[in-house]
């Protein structure tokens, strides 16, 4: 790393933004807006953490959309290293939807 200190929180809105690009395949909205990231943790060392879920634990992208997540989070240049570890605990339901996905759906 180049700089001494990382800014987390400017990590942080990066990494946001990165998720925000990763549609789930069968919801035409972003994993972040969907609800599925649970939390984003950053370290001083530039590490990052990622607790996400899935609409459900059959879902056909069980394997590729964590692999996707942590791709692109890794591919930020100020990320040193991302893991990403997948819960059903608590388990995904319509309410961890922004009021902007429920929108998109047509539920509000």
């Amino acid at each position: 790393m180049s700089e001494e200190n990382i800014n987390t929180e400017e990590l942080g809105d990066k990494i946001v933004r990165v998720l925000k690009t990763i549609y789930d395949p069968e919801i035409p909205v972003d994993i972040y807006e969907l609800g599925l990231i649970y939390d984003v943790f950053v370290n001083e060392n530039a590490e990052v953490k990622i607790i996400m879920t899935l609409t459900s634990p059959n879902c056909p992208v069980a394997e590729s959309l964590p692999q996707e997540v942590q791709e692109k989070v890794k591919s930020l240049d100020m990320v040193a290293d991302c893991e990403v570890e997948m819960t059903f605990e608590p388990a995904w339901s319509k309410d961890n939807m922004s009021e902007e996905a429920k929108l998109e759906l047509g539920m509000l």
